[in-house]
C-alpha cells in the first residue's frame, strides 16, 4: 500500500517542501520534504536545489521504508487511515512501538486519541506544532479530514506556508524582531519585509514566506545567540580565573591555570563560530558579501 495523493500534500504541508538546502535547526542539510542525507535517497550540499518533480521522485523513494512500516503496524487499515500512520512514523519513527495504534485496532478512539497526543515532545518539552500535528492525524486517522492547505494573507503579512498556532506566529514575530527584522508589537503576523530582510541576510530565497528554511534558520540563530552569551559569560569567568591564577602565580608558581582557562574559552568560542557560521555569515552579507557566501559553502 502506498501513501495517497492526497496523503503526501498532508505531509507536506506538515513537513514543508523546500527545493534549496538549507540547514535544519541542528545544522543538518536538508532539502525537499525535510529529506537529510540520513534519508538514504539525497546527500544535500550547500547550494544544492532541486525541482519540484524531483522533490516529489525523491519524497516517493523516502516513503517507502515509512509506507512498509505502517502497512505492518496497520493492517486492514482503510486508505486515510494509513496516511496517518505514515505521516506519524515519518515525524517520529515510532509506529512500531506507540500505543495508539492498538487502541486503533480495538476501535477505541478516545483511547486512540490520548495515546496519539502523548507524542508532542521535542528536547524534553511540550511543543504546541507538535500538539497541533498529532490533532491532525487524528483528525485523518478518524475523519478522513485532510485539512486545508495554503493560508490566505493580507497585503504586506507575510504567507506563512506551515500549519501553526497563534503562539507560534506571535513567538515567529518577537524571534525576527530580536534579531533586527521588523518589530515584536503587534506580534500577531509577520511582515513580508521582515521576513524578505532575514531571508536575504541568510542567503535563503527571498520571497517572504516563512517555510520550513525560513523557520528552521531563525531557530538556529536564536540559539547561536544564546550559546554566544553562554561562550562571553565563560570567558569572563576564565578571564576571572586567569587574574586569580596569575595571583597564585606569583604566590606559588600556578598561573598556567589560568592560561588553561583562557585556552579553552577560546576553543570554545571557535568551535561556535564553526558552529553558527552561516550566522556569521548574515552578518557579513552586507559588508562582505564573497565572504559570507564562501562560509555558507562549508
Amino acid at each position: 500500500m502506498q501513501m495517497s495523493a492526497k496523503g503526501r500534500v498532508f505531509l507536506k504541508r506538515e513537513e514543508g517542501e523546500v527545493l534549496r538546502a538549507y540547514r535544519d535547526p541542528a545544522g543538518v542539510w536538508t532539502i525537499g520534504v525535510g529529506l537529510t542525507a540520513a534519508s538514504g535517497v539525497v546527500t544535500p550540499k550547500a547550494g544544492m536545489e532541486i525541482t519540484r518533480e524531483r522533490s516529489d521522485t525523491l519524497l516517493a523513494r523516502a516513503l517507502r521504508k515509512y509506507e512498509a512500516r505502517a502497512g505492518a503496524a496497520m493492517p486492514r487499515a482503510a486508505q486515510h487511515e494509513f496516511d496517518a500512520g505514515v505521516s506519524f512514523d515519518f515525524n517520529t519513527g515510532g509506529i512500531h512501538r506507540a500505543s495508539w495504534v492498538k487502541a486503533w485496532k480495538a476501535g477505541n478512539w478516545a483511547a486512540t486519541r490520548a495515546a496519539l497526543s502523548k507524542w508532542v515532545k521535542g528536547g524534553g518539552r511540550v511543543l504546541p506544532g507538535l500538539q497541533r500535528r498529532r490533532e491532525a492525524e487524528f483528525a485523518l486517522l478518524r475523519d478522513a479530514d485532510y485539512g486545508r492547505v495554503g493560508t490566505a494573507t493580507r497585503p504586506g503579512r507575510a504567507r506563512i506556508a506551515l500549519p501553526m498556532t497563534e503562539g507560534e506566529i506571535a513567538a515567529l514575530v518577537r524571534a525576527l524582531a530580536s534579531l533586527g527584522y521588523g518589530d515584536a508589537e503587534p506580534a500577531t503576523h509577520p511582515t513580508s519585509v521582515a521576513v524578505r530582510g532575514f531571508q536575504h541576510d541568510h542567503g535563503l530565497i527571498v520571497d517572504g514566506i516563512v517555510g520550513r528554511a525560513t523557520l528552521s534558520t531563525v531557530e538556529r540563530m536564536l540559539a547561536a545567540r544564546r550559546k554566544a552569551g553562554q561562550a562571553a559569560a565563560a570567558g569572563a569567568a576564565g578571564g576571572a580565573e586567569s587574574a586569580t591564577g596569575t595571583v597564585a602565580g606569583a604566590a606559588g608558581g600556578a598561573d598556567w591555570v589560568g592560561w588553561a582557562m583562557l585556552v579553552i574559552a577560546g576553543l570554545w568560542a571557535a568551535w561556535l563560530i564553526w558552529t553558527y557560521r552561516d550566522a556569521v555569515a548574515a552578518r557579513l552579507q552586507r559588508r562582505l558579501p564573497g565572504a559570507a557566501a564562501i562560509l555558507r559553502r562549508f
